[in-house]
């Protein structure tokens, strides 16, 4: 502040004011003044008072432009051609030639100012990695100003902020003409756009002088460390994917407790494909990761690495790499791993034949933290997960460099913030904040698993347990084209009779509460064991279907064996008996009764009845009468009862037995939600009596 304030003919006032003027000017943030009724708005002297609201692509632009309005130098107006600047209450008119916006291959924007003595720069700003590779190197007096702007930059990101370099250049008449020519045929260029005006840009882009670094702090949303504590506890890995100095990942790794101190941090900065290679073998010969690759290769790399290549404990040395290619069991624990790469070494392992080391050391580690990569290498990280597993990836992201990647992910989510609607749009799921990601998983993904996988069980036994019913008639008439059932109760079967319980069921049914589920993560790992479908329930429900079929069938003739009913009257008990079959044994596995739940079980034997009664009413059906002689038969009845009871018994046995002797985690919380409800209620009753 006191170089702003002072002279600025000297050479430290100066590059103050070219910094700020540079933070000013050097974006496309939008200014829109309002009138206020207060004076402490920023504004220009004289008149009534005014405050200004700027308004751009990202929240980081307005963030950087109001920091030097605060210094006093304030982005006032702006127009396609040129921008006012007022500078501690003097406004300055500067004319835009052109604009060069940020894109990820550069990792930097740039503008061409013409100031009002008639001298043009260019003013820059970007990322480190790409800014210190453009600076002048033919000044050496510029080396003191670079190492202490480096160390700011450690220290940003040591803090977990987000780092920014500013510089700029002064263009002669030559190199203004030559881009002129080229950014206007870029501009109007009906192919390949963006690569010219990439080209057009490195023309003015170099021999920078670097001015400093900026930082900008990127909050962690409220709810964030214990969301991602949460889905760590359900057995979720949670990788970062982020764009930012390594430091500051880390940093913010720390901040969100991913990573946390008793971890030990694989770091993998490499600037060849060798020194990759060499680095993810030296670690995963160091920490006895099985690999595909595992070879006398890695032992001969080993032996070329540098220790200074990697940064990991001392003590955490592997034996010895036979071993782990052997696959011994007594290898040290060396307690959880956390993978942190930069997306330099990205480029060479997901181009080159290095992603099967990649894979197997990032699949044993607990945490990876990928910093610095590219909108493509986000999702090339996500698309090497898929491609190489089977397990269900979630992308979440905020911002447009995340499209790529929540697009490329099996679940795509966009949370709704500053960053704009580009995610969100991309995305399957729509959320204003990344804390609500955990009900999203850990409350609605079990509920629907669990509902997912109960209906496609029960659907199978719903549809098999009718058609094997009537497989069993046909081979007991010996396959001839006789039908016991009218087309109007097989068509019926699906449409009326058991449909509503099936969709009310599917939509309602919940195992456990929510709070429940938000209270205790790791019940969410029951979908990772797949026990609400896998093979074996799915052969043993189609024995019990079989078993049912046969009673349904079988039941029936048995206690009509010397009666004279007609087969009309037969297929008419096989309706309804089917219908109460399958509704008792969906009753018999629901987990919360409502009252729609009731409505629609109980309610559809009632409907089932009362088609039946209007299906047989009608004379020109051959079941014509049928309902009204078999109602008035005790054997019946019996023959419904003995069906429902013998049929379920068996599923009802091996209910009790299992989730007596082998309960799962979902039964044991189940039971505990039980018996709080019936503590509550107690307590309840005896306060009413007390009082």
């Amino acid at each position: 502040m006191k170089l702003l304030y002072k002279d600025l003919s000297g050479e430290e006032g100066i590059a103050a004011h070219e910094f700020f003027l540079t933070l000013a000017s050097c974006n496309t943030v939008i200014p829109i003044l309002t009138e206020s009724s207060s004076s402490g708005c920023d504004g220009v002297s004289g008149g009534s008072p005014v405050s200004i609201d700027y308004q751009g692509e990202s929240p980081d632009e307005q963030a950087l432009v109001a920091a030097a309005s605060a210094y006093g130098y304030t982005l006032f107006e702006r127009t396609s051609g040129h921008i006012v600047i007022d500078v501690n209450g003097e406004k300055i008119r500067l004319e835009v030639l052109g604009l060069h916006e940020f894109d990820s291959v550069r990792k930097r924007m740039s503008v061409v100012i013409r100031f009002p003595n008639h001298t043009i720069k260019v003013l820059v700003k970007g990322a480190d990695t790409s800014m210190f590779s453009i600076l002048d190197n033919d000044r050496p007096a510029e080396d003191h100003i670079r190492h202490v702007t480096q160390v700011h930059l450690n220290d940003y990101s040591s803090e977990g902020l987000r780092t920014l370099v500013l510089a700029f250049r002064n263009l002669t008449g030559e190199e203004l003409a030559e881009w002129q020519h080229r950014y206007e045929d870029a501009c109007t260029s009906l192919t390949d756009r963006s690569v010219k005006l990439r080209q057009t840009a490195a023309l003015i882009e170099c021999n920078l002088t670097l001015l400093g670094a900026t930082a900008i702090e990127d909050k962690l949303q409220e709810g964030v460390p214990e969301a991602i504590e949460s889905l760590r506890q359900a057995g979720i890995k949670v990788w970062i994917l982020t764009g930012d100095k390594q430091e500051t990942a880390i940093s913010i790794g720390l901040s969100c407790r991913l990573l946390t101190a008793d971890m030990n941090q694989i770091i993998i900065n490499g600037n060849s494909e060798n020194e990759c290679r060499k680095l993810l073998c030296d670690a995963m010969a160091k920490y006895n990761v099985n690999s595909t690759s595992c070879s006398s290769q890695i032992t001969k790399l080993r032996r070329k690495a540098e220790p200074d290549y990697l940064e990991l404990p001392s003590q955490t040395k592997s034996s010895s790499m036979p071993q782990q290619c052997e696959g011994e069991e007594d290898t040290p624990n060396f307690g959880p791993l956390a993978l942190i790469i930069d997306g330099n070494s990205l480029v060479y392992i997901l181009e080159r034949d290095l992603e099967s080391e990649l894979f197997d050391l990032a699949t044993s580690c607990r945490v990876v933290l990928c910093c610095r990569v590219a909108p493509l290498q986000k999702a090339g990280i996500v698309d090497l997960i898929k491609g190489r597993t089977d397990e269900m990836t979630l992308a979440i992201g905020d911002g447009a460099n995340d499209v790529s990647m929540i697009q490329m992910a099996d679940v795509g989510v966009g949370i709704c913030g500053q960053e704009g609607r580009q995610a969100v749009m991309a995305s399957d799921f729509a959320m204003g904040q990344f804390r609500f990601l955990k009900r999203l998983l850990l409350v609605h993904g079990h509920w629907n698993y669990q509902r997912i996988g109960y209906l496609v069980l029960y659907n199978f036994y719903r549809n098999a347990v009718f058609v094997l019913m009537l497989f069993w008639y046909i081979l007991c008439t010996a396959f001839s084209t006789t039908s016991a059932l009218t087309d109007w109760s097989s068509v019926f079967y699906s449409v009326i009779y058991t449909s509503v319980p099936t969709i009310v069921v599917g939509v309602l049914d919940k195992n456990l509460s929510d709070k429940t589920l938000l209270k205790y993560p790791k019940l969410y790992a029951a979908g990772h064991r797949q026990e609400s479908y896998n093979m074996s329930l799915f052969w043993i429900t189609m024995v019990d279907t079989l078993w049912q079929s046969l009673v349904l069938f079988y039941v029936p003739l048995f206690n009509y064996r010397e009666s004279t009913i007609d087969i009309w009257s037969m297929g008419s008990l096989w309706t309804i008996a089917v219908v109460i079959l399958v509704n008792v044994h969906l009753a018999m596995d629901i987990q919360r009764w409502v009252f729609v739940t009731h409505l629609a079980i109980w309610g559809s034997i009632i409907v089932t009845y009362g088609c039946m009664v209007v299906l047989d009413s009608i004379p020109l059906f051959p079941n014509y009468g049928t309902i009204y002689h078999l109602v008035k038969s005790p054997a019946y009845w019996l023959s419904i009862l003995l069906i429902t009871v013998i049929g379920l018994l068996p599923r009802f046995i091996f209910k009790v037995f299992h989730q007596t002797f082998w309960p799962s985690d979902i039964q044991i919380a189940r039971e505990a939600e039980i018996l709080r409800r019936r503590r509550r209620h107690i307590g309840s009753k005896t306060d009413e009596v007390s009082s």
